[in-house]
């Protein structure tokens, strides 16, 4: 199937189910939203094409833009000078055994390492409160809770 046959499909789909993944030849999937189409996959030094962001990368652009756009919810409903919030993500597996905060021991672990910088002149209380609301996002809640995927075959 040709890349537009597989946004079209991906399109039409993701009217019906929320978000679409179409996955052809090669490592490369076309992602359907609503009216938004966009590719996924793996960097060149990885077998990929480099034609898109890799789900990790889309996993924290997803947290970032939540923490985005919950502090500026909030800063605007309290008539707060935030101008900019940038925030800047990095995930990485590291060793459980030095994880101080995790409750995992043993093995691997997922962590996520999150710097928000903020914009305005606002005030000392303010980025804190701030800082405080990027952490209760709803993406950054999904991903902090137990999750239950279930899976079938169509």
């Amino acid at each position: 199937m040709s890349t537009p046959d597989r946004a079209n499909e991906a399109g039409a789909a993701a009217e019906r189910a929320g978000v679409t993944v179409v996955g052809g030849a090669g490592w490369s999937v076309t992602i359907a939203a609503r009216s938004h189409v966009w590719k996924a996959d793996e960097p060149g030094e990885s077998g990929g094409s480099d034609s898109g962001p890799t789900p990790y990368e889309m996993i924290l652009a997803a947290l970032g833009a939540c923490k985005a756009v919950t502090m500026r919810i909030y800063a605007d409903r309290k008539g707060w000078p935030l101008e900019e919030a940038r925030i800047r993500l990095r995930h990485d597996r590291i060793h459980a055994e030095d994880c101080m905060t995790c409750e995992t021991k043993e093995g691997k672990v997922d962590r996520i390492d999150v710097e928000v910088e903020l914009h305005g002149a606002l005030s000392g209380e303010q980025r804190e409160r701030l800082h405080d609301i990027a952490g209760r996002c709803p993406v950054h809640r999904t991903l902090t809770s137990e999750i239950d995927i279930q899976s079938r075959l169509a």
